[in-house]
């Protein structure tokens, strides 16, 4: 029975994907994952599937098919950071993962505004609601992945219905691509902004400014 590889592939961009996630996944016969992940191995010959919304009949299928090949599920950012590894570990135990991390979308912009995030908040509203508020006024520096149904804008408003509006929010978009952008602004000139796509929220104390 073969081992089931579960590989973080970093930020987006192939230029961050560790060169033993490429060594492990030339190796493999089936690769599993969202399309921007596997679109950069098309030209390898190799079975794959693209994860939808099927997971359960996705590792039934791994299940089988790890008797006679070597699967790897390519995963967004970091494999430990809000990814499937946590469902993948109900059908396959820990024994049988080789797991290889990646760089997270939201260590990526904390580096590339020159921050720490050691003391920093860090969670998700990807396909989440929950009060994140509370995270704010209780740390002066908070990380959110967010998607397009909680968006930079709305949090943005949140803040300011709560009083938050001394805040300063970096997000960053479309990180490590080409068309990356990091803006910085108050929470009211966030609100005011077009839709962001990809997007990782810093939250930080006004104070802090000129730290960046």
């Amino acid at each position: 029975m073969n081992k089931v590889y579960v590989l973080g592939m970093g930020p987006g961009s192939r230029e961050y994907i560790l060169p033993v996630t490429v060594r492990i996944i030339r190796s493999c016969d089936i690769l599993i994952g969202g399309q921007r992940n596997l679109q950069y191995f098309q030209n390898l010959g190799k079975e794959t599937h693209c994860i939808k919304a099927d997971l359960r009949g996705i590792m039934e299928y791994v299940q089988e098919k790890r008797k006679y090949k070597k699967i790897a599920f390519l995963l967004s950012g970091d494999t430990g950071f809000y990814s499937m590894l946590e469902y993948i570990k109900k059908y396959i135990s820990i024994k049988d993962l080789e797991i290889i991390p990646g760089i997270s979308s939201f260590q990526y912009l904390m580096a590339r505004i020159g921050e720490s995030w050691q003391d920093a908040f860090v969670g998700s509203l990807h396909g989440r609601e929950w009060d994140f508020v509370e995270a704010v006024q209780s740390y002066g520096k908070a990380v959110f992945l967010t998607d397009h149904k909680y968006t930079p804008q709305q949090m943005a408003k949140k803040l300011v219905d709560h009083g938050m509006e001394d805040k300063i929010m970096i997000v960053g978009e479309n990180l490590s691509y080409e068309n990356e952008k990091i803006i910085r602004g108050t929470p009211k000139e966030i609100m005011d902004m077009p839709s962001f796509d990809m997007a990782v929220v810093v939250i930080k104390d006004e104070k802090d400014l000129l730290e960046l």
